[in-house]
């Protein structure tokens, strides 16, 4: 209701400015059928300027989850030899946990900042995130009796395997004292030991014909 008004309002004044006496002979039908025609405008002005919501490393969480709460679960140790996220798939240089942990997404956040801080120089830098946090974890207050249900949602975290690549870098200015002081500094946010990779032959992502076995096969018996 607001918006007629106001267009009918400024449709009147323009045609009064531009007209001066005109105005008054001028039928009143036409002047509410263009009144009409600007109503639609306006409001298709009005749906347009809602701001988009564009997801970035600073506000890492899932769009969508089938159940708001989960179990905490254990960091997985695999036990059959897979190899999964080990290996170098995208850029030139990669920072490897040594020891399996539970990472947050605010930790994955301040680790970006850091090396686009320490990385800033360095045009059409490239960062892979290899890890996502889609895990929503619970916690309860100190001193609170057991039962009343499980604790409210605090923050989305990943549970990260030992060995596993959780950053890689490329840049066509970027060297190897550059990254590895750059991820150095990063792996002070993670709180477990931390290895420098280069890709090479050795690093790389294995094509599946050439990786091995994660299993040994099954010899039948004679």
């Amino acid at each position: 209701m607001w918006a007629q008004r106001f267009a009918g309002n400024i449709l009147r004044s323009r045609i009064a400015s531009s007209s001066g006496s005109l105005f008054a002979r001028a039928p009143t039908s036409k002047l509410a059928t263009s009144a009409s025609a600007v109503v639609p405008a306006m409001r298709l002005s009005l749906n347009t300027s809602q701001p988009i919501q564009i997801r970035g490393l600073h506000n890492l969480q899932p769009r969508r989850r089938k159940y708001k709460k989960a179990q905490k679960g254990r960091v997985p140790v695999r036990t059959g030899g897979s190899t999964k996220g080990n290996y170098m798939a995208f850029g030139d240089y990669g920072l490897r946990v040594k020891l399996g942990l539970r990472l947050s997404a605010k930790t994955i956040s301040a680790i970006h900042a850091t090396l686009k801080r320490k990385l800033k120089a360095i045009k059409d830098l490239k960062i892979w995130l290899r890890v996502f946090p889609d895990i929503p974890v619970t916690t309860k207050g100190t001193e609170v009796r057991m039962g009343k249900g499980k604790g409210a949602f605090d923050y989305w975290a990943c549970r990260v395997p030992k060995d596993k690549i959780i950053f890689e870098l490329k840049g066509p200015g970027l060297n190897n004292e550059l990254a590895k002081d750059a991820l150095r500094q990063a792996g002070f946010k993670l709180g477990v030991p931390t290895e420098f990779v280069i890709k090479n032959e050795a690093t790389k992502q294995p094509k599946k014909a050439d990786m091995p076995p994660t299993t040994i096969p099954f010899q039948q018996a004679k």
